[in-house]
């Protein structure tokens, strides 16, 4: 499964930098220099394609982070062979991917990446299904859980200890105690 660690915004300069929207809790792990990150979708022509000779620019299947720095709250990021402005300009919208086999487990127990959550059956403490974790929604105040219903309805479930006790990722469940009303919003 591919995982999207970030979003290529405007070109920054004009020796190629681009801001990315970062989409990823390990954001000096991702874009290390070295790194490789496909896109998505790979090789697809853009919409605004560099100048060249008769040739459309093609955004490829995977880039290799030059370099990294944050300049005013923003990542801006140097890839390897993208050394002009039209080139990066080219870039824009393109999403920055990770293989989610690449990516190591949490560490701590109570920590899970969003990839190992979605599709889980979600349960109440006596058994009864709920539905399914369709989503993570990373809010504000906390993490919720897009809890997919089977009529086809939504709901959000705050992913807090007090409402979500257990996540068993073995057993392909999560436990929800929702209060009252949670489930009918």
């Amino acid at each position: 499964m591919l995982l999207v660690v970030g979003r290529i915004g405007k070109p920054h300069g004009i020796r190629g930098e681009v801001t990315v929207e970062v989409r990823t809790d390990e954001p000096e792990a991702r874009f290390a220099p070295g790194s490789v990150l496909r896109t998505e979708p790979g090789a697809r022509p853009p919409a605004n394609p560099a100048p060249g000779p008769g040739v459309p620019f093609q955004v490829p299947a995977e880039l290799t982070i030059e370099s990294a720095r944050w300049h005013q709250g923003r990542l801006l990021v140097a890839f390897e062979g993208v050394l002009e402005r039209d080139v990066a300009e080219a870039l824009r919208g393109t999403l920055l991917t990770v293989d989610s086999a690449d990516v190591a487990p949490p560490q701590d127990p109570e920590e899970f990446h969003d990839h190992q959550l979605v599709g889980l059956a979600v349960v109440t403490p006596a058994g009864e299904r709920l539905g399914e974790v369709a989503a993570i929604d990373h809010a504000p105040a906390s993490d919720l859980l897009v809890l997919r219903r089977p009529e086809g309805l939504t709901a959000l479930i705050p992913f807090v200890k007090a409402i979500v006790p257990e996540v068993d990722l073995a057993g392909g469940r999560v436990v929800v105690d929702p209060p009252a009303g949670l489930l009918d919003l």
